[in-house]
């Protein structure tokens, strides 16, 4: 065949020779050229795939990390998580990044961990694609729960479409529940304002209304009455009323002093013994029943305490108003105890009524009244827990009702 082939070239002469091999070599090279460009296509597709896959990875680890989430997959048949990034403020898997499902549901809290069972058997039992759900979770590492957010769906099914991989993200969402309970305890407050705003004006409107009523009545009444004796009946009725309407204010501008916190306390130090003696002279003055003895416990003549005076006598002011109308017989006495070396509880004790122990937790709110019968406002009791709050102290009451009551004030000795 060679020999053939070269027989057959020496028949051509020397100028077609020349052209067949320049034709042969054009068709060689032309050919090498589009393979040439045909490899460099491919080889730059390539290069352009992997540079966009790199890119794609450090754009995805950046949102990951900018979220700060982790990314985790379950394996059906074994029922092993699989963490393979985990951006969280706290670092819960290290190592090998594995643990069971049982390991993982039993640092769910208690309160969520049938929740979150559910939610997986839906998954697993093909009922369910995806979930998102919240729930509190104790980190490895991490004292006590915090609440996370997780967002779940199946990737890979057998031939039978039961689920075989089921891949997720999880991130911490404290600072989101946070904020939610601070949004919903303001929301509270302020429909909590708004009931009492509304309550306090109905209140108010009733209790003003009682003794403007008196006023304006015996006023019309008094030009139309001749007799000496009952006008005087009338301007004394006239008085009172005036005395009850002028009290009721000061009780109201105190109360509104004291929540906005205008008038800060005054301490000072002042003999305490002298305080309840003058509390006691002063309602001995007006108090008008012969049956009730008003007292002072013997005690300490020389006690100083330091504190706002003006603010501790109007505390046991309200007390022993409280306690005179509501005892018919036997005594109202004022006294104290010291409770180790740094605090005081005074107190003031009667023999009078009591008070059911259901309505103990009640008695220093605004308005209240065990008794609708008895004159009053429901603002002294009140009062004297603003006045004793805003002294770092505390009130309460002890009572047995048809035995007596004990209210009392405990403040700092110093």
């Amino acid at each position: 065949m060679l020999l053939l082939y070269i027989t057959l070239l020496m028949s051509f002469n020397t100028d077609v020779l020349i052209w067949i091999v320049g034709f042969v070599a054009i068709v060689v090279a032309g050919l090498l050229l589009w393979l040439q460009r045909h490899d460099h296509a491919r080889l730059k597709a390539e290069m352009d795939m992997l540079d966009s896959l790199s890119k794609h990875n450090i754009e995805f680890d950046m949102v990951q990390k900018t979220m700060k989430l982790a990314t985790w997959k379950i394996d059906v048949a074994s029922l092993t998580v699989t963490f393979d990034s985990d951006y969280r403020e706290y670092s819960t898997y290290a190592g090998s990044g594995k643990m069971s499902v049982k390991e993982f549901s039993m640092r769910i809290a208690p309160e969520d961990r049938e929740f979150i069972h559910q939610c997986m058997r839906d998954m697993y039992e093909g009922r369910r694609d995806e979930y998102t759900v919240q729930y509190r979770y104790n980190p490895v590492g991490v004292d006590g729960y915090v609440w996370e957010e997780s967002f779940c769906m199946v990737s890979q099914r057998n031939e039978g479409g039961e689920p075989l991989t089921i891949v997720g993200t999880s991130m911490c969402i404290d600072a989101q529940k946070r904020t939610e309970d601070e949004l919903t305890e303001a929301r509270n407050k302020a429909e909590e304002s708004d009931r009492l705003k509304s309550a306090f004006l109905a209140n108010i409107s009733h209790e003003i209304r009682t003794p403007l009523n008196a006023i304006v009545g015996f006023s019309d009444i008094l030009p139309m009455v001749s007799e000496e004796e009952e006008r005087e009946h009338l301007l004394a009725l006239i008085q009172e009323n005036n005395h009850k309407l002028l009290h009721m204010i000061d009780d109201l501008v105190n109360i509104s002093k004291l929540e906005a916190g205008i008038k800060p306390p005054k301490m000072e130090d002042f003999n305490l013994y002298m305080l309840l003696k003058e509390q006691a002279d002063l309602h001995k003055l007006h108090h008008t029943n012969p049956n009730v003895e008003i007292q002072v416990m013997p005690c300490d003549g020389q006690l100083m305490l330091r504190s706002d005076r003006a603010r501790v006598g109007e505390i046991l002011n309200q007390y022993m108003l409280n306690a005179l109308k509501f005892t018919d017989k036997g005594s109202v006495m004022l006294g104290y105890d010291m409770l180790g070396h740094d605090h005081i509880r005074i107190w003031v004790r009667d023999t009078g009524k009591g008070i059911p122990a259901d309505k103990c937790s009640q008695i220093f709110e605004q308005f209240v009244k065990l008794d609708d019968f008895v004159p009053g406002t429901g603002l002294g009791l009140p009062i004297s827990r603003l006045m004793a709050q805003s002294m770092n102290g505390q009130v309460g009451v002890d009572s047995q009702e048809g035995e007596g009551s004990t209210f009392w004030v405990e403040l700092s000795v110093k």
